[in-house]
Formats: structure tokens, C-alpha cells, sequence
């Protein structure tokens, strides 16, 4: 259990979490949601005691392994495989002192333990993580140092799911994840064995992987049940009702001053008079109600074209003398809403730049009208922004003969206000940077304008105004995002990029979320599983020994079971603390799953020895 009690917390001079208490039973899924910048990715940094608290306290239980993604990704020359099946350090020590143990009884304990951690599984079960976040058996025994950091990100993540902490902390773990690997996570964190706590701007993440949303508002922490749509309704319900509240308190203030303001004078209501002054005082008010306003998106229009805009027959396209994609017949027409689907590395980059003509065709054809113009956003343009520059100054650049109140203007429009534009870029949000960005790319009105994770940075309420605009938006576009309900809203047509073919995809979403999972949802069917290298062939004497062992073994366990059982029966046991409750619950189930598996090893061992005569 994590019990958040009163706390408070200022970072810089400004405060972030003011007298909040919060309490989160074990094993819930919990999303952490508010505004960028209301102080989620702090709230971690406290629970795992790398901050201290100015006031309250943070109570977990002892013992309690606390895991996330570790800020050094690795990049070395191991393989993805051995890195995560390293994430579990007490196999790996074991597993190397089996190597070395020459004691009977140390090398029984050994294999013992590795059995109750089951250990026979672990790279059956390292290989499905890594299967589901997109590497291949093939990629699997690469060395970290093949890949880019958006790569060995993923193999953290794998990492960290595979090492099972008690408390597992993800922030925005989407954002280095296409969507494939997005609708995987969500499937896995659901069956997840112990207790989550993500931060995510994901709507179909938090829809289908939490229980309960913890939201960061105003300073103050507000546990809700339900998923992320239950959390809005729940949430919009009770500010309608505050604003109903201030509403009735705000007629009642006003009728009761205009009372007084009359009759405050006449001896003959002096009495009435003072005492609604009295009534007015003890009233207090009510705080103003601070709604989730998000400066809207706003994209030119672009005059309209004969269709279609781009007409591709039997086109390929590629790098140098390698082609990526082949057999390409497809068009758009201005009116188009299509999401690109398909696994990294299949070739939708590649396609999105031969659209925008920064890919010639290497064979077939490419048809576009001559009036065409792309505007090209990629999640990599947002930092490659000049930091020592202003948004104006970078506007000026594009529009040299504007005069400064049109820049502010153009500014304005894209959602950046007076005290954003003369910031250098340094000192701006991420979510800042993504607006700087889009304003870039549709600054020439264009008729097709291609996403490549333009939500990297936006908070759950922009994401909602990038689709508000996209709604209004008079030309095509062509979308990547691992954001599934900007794609289920921003997107009519579907497009799978896939064995080096792009075609439609006739089906939906919810069809396309099932193949993959079916697809992806257990381990590759050509994985082999670790052998454990086994003592040699022991002796009668030695298997007597082993017997003796595991009834030892199986003994102390019954006591300790018995122990906790005449422990959680005394009177008052439930009254007590609830971390504590939840500290002997947990260790008599972990005792009785032990007890369990040391009685199969006495009876498997018995057989053996029954059979040795």
C-alpha cells in the first residue's frame, strides 16, 4: 500500500503538492493525469525518496522494490536478451553461483530457489516482453549499441516489466513506443501482478489499463475510481455543480447587499440591516472555478485542388540502391483523413517523405498537382529548434518581410501567447516546442499535412484541440501516432505499411488492436527456453540428502505458515495499521505459494528416489 499523508512540496519557489493526502491499496493501476508542468513526473521523484518532502510523509511498506525506467538506457555490447534477463539480479546471481557451488545442500538450496522464482521460464519470458515491444528473435541477440535511443529505451522498458517491482513507476512510457507497441503495453499492464503507477496523456491507455486516476490540479491530489472517462464525467459533474453552487451563493450575496445598501439608513430596518451583514459575513465565498482552458490550434486554409493531390502507380521507393516499399498504387485527395499503421521499421518514414518530396521514386510513377504544397511535421524537427532563438525570431526567418505585429499575430493563433513569443525556445515547454513546430510546418497553408507523433509533448486537453483543428482543417492528412483515440478520431481511412507494401485496411481499429495482440500477445513460437545446467548424475546417498533437504525445507515452511496464521487470528489483528495488514497478508501468501511448490520438490525427489531402488 502507498499512503501519501499531507504532504507539501516547492520546487523553485513555486509550489507544486499542498496538504494532500492520498492512500493506494496494493496491486491497483493507478494514472497519474494534470496539466504539464502541475508536477507529475515530481510526485515520482518523491515517492522514490530521491526528493525530500517539505511537510507530511510518504509511507510504503519496507521491503517494497520500487522499479522504473532507468535514466541510463543501455548501450553496450550485450544482446536485448541478456540486458533484461540481467534486470533480475537474484536469478542472474544465482545462476552464476550455480556455475561454481560444490556443496550438495548449497547447490539443492540453489536450485530450490530457482524454482520458486521460476526461473526456468525467464527467457521465455524476457523474449515475449521484447517480442511485444517489437524485437524479433533475430533483433533479440543484437548487441544495445545496433540501436538508437528511441530503441534502447524500449529495451529499459522491457527491462523494468521484466524485473516485476512491487511499485512499478512508468512516466509516459508511449512516447518512444509506436502504436503497435502502445496496444501491446496496454494488454500487459493489465495482467500485471503488483501495483502501477503511470503518468500518461493517453486516453486509451488510461481507458483500458488503469482503475483509478490520481489527477494533480491546483496543487492538490484527487484519487478517482474508474477509468480515464469515468475520472472526465465524474470530474465535469462536480464542477458543474460547484459553478451551479457559486452561482446560487453569488445571487444570494447580491440580493442580501442590495438589502442593506437600502435599508442601512432607516431606523426602522437598522435591525434587519445589521443582521444580514452579520449573515453575509459568515457566508464566506466560494473560489472562483478554474476550468481546463487550452489555447486552440489553428491551421490555414488552403485553396482547393482537382483531385486527386497525389497519384502513386507501381511506385517504389527506398535509400540508395535498397528499396523499402514496392507495388505502390494508391491516391489521396484533399479530403483524405488517413492513419499510416504498421510496426517501426516497416517503412512508414519512408513513405511519408516520398509524399512530401523528400523521397524520389526509385521505379513507377508519382503524379502530384504542381500547385501542391506538404507540410511536414516529425517529432525530430521539434528539437532540432534553434534553443538560443525566440518563436518570433524563428518566424522572422521563414517571413523576412512580415512586420512584427503579423508574426505576434500568427503566434497568437497557433496558441502561443504574448509572454511565450519573446522566450527563447530553450525555456520553453515540450508542449510549447510541438506548437512552434506545427506552426512551422502548416505556415504556407498546405494542402497535405503529414504527423509523424505530433503528441509526443501535448497534455490530454491540447491533444483535444490538435483534433478540434484537424476537424476544421480544409486539406488532407496523413497521420502516424501511437495515440490510438487521436486515431480513431482524427483518421477515416486506414493504411497498413507492412512486408514492404502499403494497402488499405479495410477493417477498424478494434479489428486491428486484436490481430496484433494476437499476434504479439505471447512469445515468438521459435523462442528457446534456457536450459538450467544441472548437477551431474548423483548417487543414492546424494538423492537421500536431497529428500532430507526438501523435508526440512517443507517443515520450517508449515511453521512459518503456522506462525502467521495464529498471527493474523489474534483479536484486534484487522484493526491495526493497514500497511502492516497488508505487509503479513502478503508474506502468508508468499509462505503458503513456497510451502506449495517445496512439497512438489519433496515428492518429485521421493520419486526419484523410489526409482534409483
Amino acid at each position: 500500500m502507498l499512503a501519501i499523508k499531507n504532504i507539501s512540496f516547492t520546487l523553485e519557489g513555486r509550489k507544486l503538492i499542498d496538504s494532500s493526502t492520498v492512500t493506494i491499496p496494493s496491486g491497483h493501476k493507478v494514472g497519474i493525469v494534470g496539466r504539464n508542468g502541475a508536477g507529475k513526473t515530481t510526485l515520482f521523484k518523491l515517492i522514490r525518496g530521491e526528493w525530500v518532502l517539505d511537510e507530511g510523509e510518504i509511507e510504503i511498506p519496507r521491503g517494497t522494490r520500487i522499479g522504473g525506467i532507468a535514466q541510463e538506457v543501455p548501450s553496450g555490447p550485450e544482446s536485448l536478451i541478456s540486458v533484461v534477463l540481467a534486470a533480475d539480479v537474484e536469478r542472474t546471481e544465482l545462476m552464476a553461483e550455480a556455475e561454481t557451488a560444490t556443496d550438495p545442500t548449497r547447490i539443492s538450496d540453489i536450485y530450490m530457489r530457482l524454482a520458486d522464482i521460476e526461473a526456468h521460464s525467464a527467457e521465455a519470458r524476457a523474449a515475449s516482453i521484447l517480442h511485444g515491444l517489437g524485437f524479433d528473435n533475430e533483433d533479440q541477440q543484437r548487441p544495445c549499441s545496433d540501436y538508437s535511443g528511441g530503441w534502447r529505451m524500449r529495451v529499459a522498458l522491457a527491462a523494468v516489466l521484466f524485473s516485476q517491482p512491487d511499485f512499478l513507476l512508468l512516466d509516459e512510457p508511449t512516447n518512444y513506443l509506436d502504436l503497435e507497441g502502445s496496444i501491446w503495453l496496454e494488454q500487459y499492464l493489465t495482467r500485471y501482478p503488483h501495483t502501477v503507477l503511470i503518468i500518461s496523456h493517453d486516453k486509451a491507455l488510461l481507458n483500458r489499463s488503469v482503475t483509478q486516476i490520481l489527477h494533480l490540479d491546483q496543487q492538490k491530489l484527487t484519487l478517482y475510481t474508474g477509468n480515464y472517462d469515468t475520472f472526465e464525467n465524474t470530474r465535469r459533474a462536480k464542477l458543474e455543480q460547484l459553478v451551479a453552487q457559486k452561482k446560487k451563493q453569488d445571487a444570494q450575496r447580491e440580493h442580501m447587499e442590495s438589502y442593506i445598501n437600502r435599508f442601512r439608513a432607516q431606523a426602522s430596518k437598522a435591525k434587519q440591516a445589521q443582521s444580514r451583514i452579520k449573515a453575509l459575513a459568515r457566508m464566506g465565498t466560494l473560489a472562483p472555478i478554474v476550468g481546463d482552458h487550452v489555447a486552440p490550434f489553428n491551421f490555414p486554409e488552403p485553396e482547393e485542388l482537382s483531385p486527386p493531390i497525389i497519384r502513386l502507380e507501381n511506385a517504389s521507393v527506398g535509400y540508395d540502391d535498397t528499396v523499402i516499399l514496392r507495388n505502390l498504387d494508391l491516391r489521396i485527395d484533399q479530403d483524405d483523413r488517413i492513419a499510416l499503421l504498421g510496426a517501426n521499421g516497416q517503412g512508414k518514414s519512408t513513405f511519408a517523405k516520398l509524399l512530401a518530396d523528400r523521397l524520389t521514386v526509385m521505379g513507377g510513377n508519382k503524379y502530384a498537382s504542381s500547385k501542391l504544397r506538404v507540410g511536414f511535421f516529425a517529432q525530430h524537427q521539434v528539437d532540432e529548434l534553434d534553443l538560443d532563438e525566440t518563436p518570433i525570431q524563428h518566424i522572422h526567418r521563414l517571413r523576412p518581410k512580415e512586420l512584427a505585429g503579423r508574426i505576434r499575430s500568427r503566434l497568437a493563433a497557433g496558441g502561443m501567447n504574448a509572454d511565450i513569443v519573446d522566450t527563447k525556445v530553450g525555456n520553453l515547454s515540450g508542449g510549447q516546442k510541438a506548437r512552434l513546430s506545427l506552426l512551422i510546418a502548416t505556415i504556407d497553408a498546405p494542402h497535405l499535412i503529414i504527423l509523424d507523433e505530433p503528441t509526443n509533448h501535448l497534455d490530454i486537453q491540447s491533444r483535444e484541440a490538435l483534433v478540434a483543428a484537424l476537424t476544421e482543417y480544409t486539406g488532407a492528412v496523413i497521420l502516424v501516432s501511437h495515440d490510438q483515440s487521436l486515431v480513431e478520431l482524427v483518421a477515416d481511412r486506414l493504411w497498413l505499411v507492412k512486408d514492404g507494401q502499403v494497402k488499405p485496411y479495410t477493417e477498424d481499429m478494434d479489428a486491428y488492436r486484436k490481430m496484433l495482440l494476437s499476434e504479439r500477445g505471447g512469445a515468438p513460437k521459435s523462442e528457446k527456453k534456457q536450459k538450467l545446467k544441472k548437477p551431474k548424475k548423483v548417487t543414492k546417498e546424494k538423492l537421500r540428502e536431497e529428500v532430507a533437504t526438501c523435508e526440512e525445507r517443507v517443515t520450517k515452511l508449515q511453521e512459518m505458515r503456522d506462525k502467521l496464521d495464529l498471527k493474523m487470528a489474534e483479536p484486534g489483528f484487522y484493526d491495526g495499521e493497514a500497511a502492516a495488514i497488508s505487509m503479513w497478508q502478503k508474506k502468508h501468501v508468499e509462505v503458503t505459494d513456497g510451502l506449495e511448490r517445496a512439497e512438489s520438490l519433496w515428492m518429485a525427489a521421493l520419486e526419484k528416489l523410489e526409482a534409483r531402488g
